[in-house]
């Protein structure tokens, strides 16, 4: 299935992507998609589409998740990345979370924040976690994996590097987080190692890579995690971004207002933000 919640922030419903492509209204059944609604997959997935109302103007499509519990990232996953960020590949996954308060619809503007000198875009697979995981085995990880989503891991460096303290810093502005445009079954993802992955800033491609680049896999992410921390139904894990950041650029590029990224995961949709600055 492909889930996803449309409407006015604060104001969004559930909906459900039939197989023609439209939005079909699910809220009778599920009137919001967050963690806690992730253990009735099995019981969405009898619902006949064709039996839920068409949407035909769905508008605004929102964050595909609501009230997420944690959002993690995983930093230097793919090699060549760690490689352009000057750093040697790291013996285990480097760990670090986004405030929530960063979460937004696929297609709302990135706001750059006040003081910001190095805003950057990552393209990224986000793994959504459907029930609880503590000490899982890589064996069985995939097991907790209730979807996967695009995730677009906007960052700005100068906060996240040249100022004190942890990357968290330089992850969690507002909008610094958008998700969907679907929340993508796991079922419809038979192997998360085989997705190419891709961004593009004002039309040129500035990162294209595929998820069996990374270093460490979603198994062996979701397992790691799990022995230090209790994942929770709702929980997204950013499972980190290939080569072609702006950091990485020579010379450097960041982000400017006007400047329209698009952001694509293979089977996951694709994402449009436009940047703008801060009032």
């Amino acid at each position: 299935m492909k889930l996803l919640r449309y409407g006015e922030i604060g104001a969004e419903k559930t909906g459900l992507l039939d197989a023609d492509g439209n939005v079909r209204d699910l809220s009778a059944h599920l009137p919001d998609l967050s963690g806690a609604a992730l253990g009735r997959l099995d019981e969405l997935r009898d619902i006949d589409p064709a039996s839920l109302p068409l949407v035909e103007n769905p508008g605004r499509i929102g964050a595909c998740l609501a009230s997420v519990p944690n959002f993690f990232c995983v930093g230097l996953n793919y090699a060549l990345h760690a490689k352009e960020s000057g750093l040697d590949a790291p013996s285990e996954p480097v760990l670090f979370s986004k405030a929530t308060s960063a979460l937004s619809g696929p297609f709302d503007p990135v706001i750059i924040p006040r003081g910001s000198e190095k805003a950057d875009w990552e393209v990224e697979l986000g793994v959504v976690i459907g029930r609880e995981a503590l000490y899982v085995s890589e064996e069985d990880a995939l097991d907790y994996v209730a979807g996967y989503c695009t995730v677009n891991d906007v960052s700005e460096r100068a906060f996240q590097i040249e100022r004190l303290g942890q990357w968290i810093k330089g992850k969690s502005a507002p909008t610094f987080a958008p998700i969907g445009p679907w929340l993508v079954t796991a079922d419809e993802v038979p192997d998360p190692q085989a997705l190419d992955v891709s961004l593009s800033l004002n039309n040129e491609t500035v990162q294209s890579s595929n998820t069996s680049d990374m270093i460490f896999s979603v198994r062996e992410i979701v397992s790691y995690m799990s022995q230090f921390m209790k994942l929770m139904p709702g929980d997204i894990i950013a499972t980190g971004t290939p080569a072609g950041v702006g950091m990485g650029m020579k010379p450097q590029r960041f982000l400017r207002p006007g400047d329209v990224m698009e952001v694509t995961v293979e089977g996951l949709g694709s994402q449009r933000q436009e940047a703008v600055a801060a009032e």
